[in-house]
């Protein structure tokens, strides 16, 4: 119980800074567009949670273990860490990295849109965003990916804690599966994702709507109800503005239709003063 309690205050130790450091700049595990990325923000937890269990053991080791004795008997208590551990945090980092490499070359080529970065005020971002797509719709995809990792990540935490003696604990080697099933799900379907237009933000303004987003291109218009507007192009940011129909001067939904593709339909409700 004792060697328990130790864990979790150490866990609290290592997790609370890096934790309390992203909540007021989270600028390490977002994007190209300033939203929290998925596949940076699982590895970097797979980091913290691998760096706790280890410094767990040494100072189990060093305090209560017997010192070197305890690390070199048989089995001992890094025995499981290459052929379960390594592989259950090389799933999240290939997909980080080939995550990455990914977009930016989609991105180069034109065959995917990203929306210009949306700082906050307070540079936090909501958790949402790590199961959402650029439009801020739920991700089937990025949810699994999320959902799985969380489950895997608990259950490794709780078997340790509950034999911290032990070292490492010896979950069965096939449990990579449940973190780099998800990672290459998450890596195909970053490879899959067509160049929708995103729309990201809408206002209104001298009776036009301005439409926020990226991937909008010259050719693009914007529908509001369903209804084709005269649309004005401009880059850098993207942006689109198109003169309202009479009637519309409340809430609408907005569609920006660019190269035959359609946007995500954007909700507009006018701000209650």
């Amino acid at each position: 119980m004792a060697s328990a309690l130790f864990a979790l205050a150490l866990l609290a130790a290592v997790a609370g800074p890096v934790g309390w450091r992203l909540r007021r700049r989270p600028a390490l595990i977002t994007g190209r567009d300033g939203r929290l990325s998925t596949s940076t923000a699982l590895a970097l937890a797979w980091t913290v949670i691998l760096v706790w269990l280890l410094l767990t053991v040494l100072a189990y080791g060093l305090t209560q273990g017997g010192g070197t004795r305890y690390f070199t008997g048989e089995p001992g208590p890094l025995s499981s860490l290459t052929t379960v551990y390594l592989p259950l945090l090389g799933g999240p980092y290939v997909a980080l990295v080939a995550a990455k490499a990914v977009v930016g070359i989609r991105l180069e080529n034109g065959t995917l849109a990203k929306p210009a970065a949306r700082p906050t005020g307070s540079g936090r971002r909501p958790l949402r965003e790590l199961i959402a797509n650029d439009s801020g719709r739920t991700d089937l995809i990025d949810l699994q990916y999320v959902a799985l990792s969380v489950v895997t990540m608990l259950y490794v935490v709780l078997f340790f804690l509950s034999d911290v003696s032990s070292g490492l604990p010896d979950l069965p080697g096939q449990i990579w599966a449940l973190t780099g099933a998800p990672a290459g799900a998450y890596l195909v379907n970053k490879l899959a994702t067509r160049p929708n237009p995103v729309v990201t933000g809408v206002s209104v303004a001298g009776g036009a709507a301005v439409v926020r987003g990226g991937g909008f291109g010259a050719d693009a218009r914007v529908e509001v109800d369903g209804e084709v507007l005269p649309t004005r192009y401009e880059a850098g940011p993207e942006t689109l503005t198109a003169p309202l129909p009479e009637g519309a001067a409340g809430a609408f939904t907005v569609v920006v239709v660019a190269r035959g593709l359609r946007s995500d339909p954007y909700a507009y409700a006018p701000a209650v003063a």
